[in-house]
């Protein structure tokens, strides 16, 4: 890791480093517009081609679809213990998701019109769970979930199977829980063309949700326009902010828990808290020692992890912000002082003992969240996500004699006589 400390030499250097913009690679952006051409020219064929090349599974177009047998065996697969954790994780999701919907609304403005908005929910979505070797069962739940509470008809989940064509049981059973209409096995970018172009099997969804690696991440981007996305979240991340109360053994945890995603994680300290920053250390060199997932944990921590002795908590929080760090654990002694100085943060964990890993999994908001500094433009996933906005507008004649002075002026600064016409003719009526 780098481990600084503010009076180090190199110190205001890194901090400079760690201001970031999420460009994605030339690479990246080559392969990606070339599985989207060959999904939009040949479609289900594509897909079939791509499963066998990046996931070693044989399909056929028709076995593209989870059927209902598929669906009622891991239904009858799964344990008890497993049902009623996602049970108790679907719970808790709508009741927030419910409590974060946008609701219709009505005013008259001052010349007597009556305005609003209407709120409804999308008729199509598609959910991206991303599988594997660490298929995340929770990730279905915190996209298809929220579109299920906010009343989305159709709920489309795309996800990579297995070698053998299968999908994970606990991964497929969530998914079934939470609301999902249809389910295929389509992973990586070919499976965000598939959902946002359609296919002969696929019929295309008008938003796109869900986190993914590097591939999944741009092809969202490029296919924004032909559909609406939700945000770009790439590799997990998180950053303490703490001062002297922090119990180090608790805060290791949590970078160690990020760590283990995968070895692009990205994990950080702030501190202004000498004791703290060393306790840190010594507890992730110990606690890392009994991680079963060691050698991902250790190559994320060598890669991109840090922990930074600062000057003080007012320079850690100035970091935060600069960092705009997808999961942000805050503790400190006045932790609503601090926690008012918090702008950029996808998610605030606040005191010793709110774990992330309970965000992850049960608290109720999502844990898909922006990443790569996009927390300065992007929120995390949230129900409102998954309605359409309209304004509406409704007026009577006085309503209307009473706009029309300053609406004739407008159009006859831009030129535009019909505009006017369109209320003079109303207002003589």
């Amino acid at each position: 890791m780098k481990i600084l400390t503010h009076k180090d030499k190199g110190y205001p250097a890194f901090l400079k480093r760690l201001y970031r913009r999420a460009l994605p690679s030339g690479e990246v952006t080559d392969s990606v517009r070339e599985i989207i051409a060959e999904v939009a020219r040949r479609g289900d064929r594509a897909l079939v081609d791509f499963a066998r090349r990046f996931d070693g599974a044989k399909l056929t177009a028709a076995g593209l679809l989870v059927n209902e047998e598929e669906r009622e065996a891991a239904r009858r697969a799964v344990s008890r213990e497993t049902r009623e954790a996602v049970s108790a994780s679907l719970k808790n999701i709508h009741a927030f998701a419910r409590k974060s919907l946008r609701k219709d609304w009505k005013a008259r403005n001052r010349e007597g019109v009556e305005v609003g908005e209407r709120f409804v929910p999308f008729d199509r979505v598609g959910v991206y769970v991303p599988g594997g070797k660490a298929p995340l069962v929770s990730t279905s739940l915190m996209t298809a979930g929220f579109a299920q509470a906010a009343g989305v008809t159709e709920i489309v989940a795309a996800t990579p199977p297995g070698p053998d064509g299968s999908l994970n049981t606990e991964l497929l059973y969530a998914l079934d829980a939470a609301g999902a209409t249809e389910i295929y096995k389509a992973g990586g970018a070919h499976g965000i063309a598939a959902l946002s172009l359609g296919t002969k099997t696929i019929a295309p969804v008008d938003k796109v949700f869900g986190p993914g690696n590097s591939y999944v991440v741009e092809a969202k981007r490029q296919m924004v326009g032909a559909v609406s996305i939700d945000l770009l979240p790439g590799p997990s991340e998180v950053l303490v902010a703490a001062d002297a109360t922090g119990k180090a053994r608790f805060l290791a945890a949590d970078l160690l828990a990020q760590a283990e995603h995968g070895p692009d994680s990205v994990v950080g300290l702030v501190t202004p808290s000498k004791r703290l920053f060393e306790d840190v250390q010594r507890e992730l060199k110990m606690q890392l020692a009994e991680t079963p997932r060691r050698e991902i944990a250790q190559k994320a921590l060598k890669k991109a992890g840090f922990l930074l002795l600062t000057k003080s908590m007012k320079e850690s929080l100035a970091i935060v912000n600069d960092w705009a760090p997808e999961h942000l654990v805050l503790v400190a002694r006045d932790e609503d002082q601090w926690l008012a100085e918090v702008r950029t943060a996808g998610a605030i964990y606040v005191g010793n003992y709110s774990a992330v890993a309970v965000g992850d999994f049960l608290a109720g908001p999502s844990h898909t969240l922006p990443t790569e500094g996009s927390g300065r433009s992007f929120s995390g996933l949230r129900a409102d996500q998954f309605q359409r906005r309209a304004s509406v507008v409704r007026m009577d004649q006085a309503a209307l004699r009473k706009s029309q002075r300053v609406v004739e002026h407008f159009a006859e600064i831009e030129g535009l006589h019909a505009h006017g016409r369109s209320v003079t003719l109303r207002a003589e009526d």
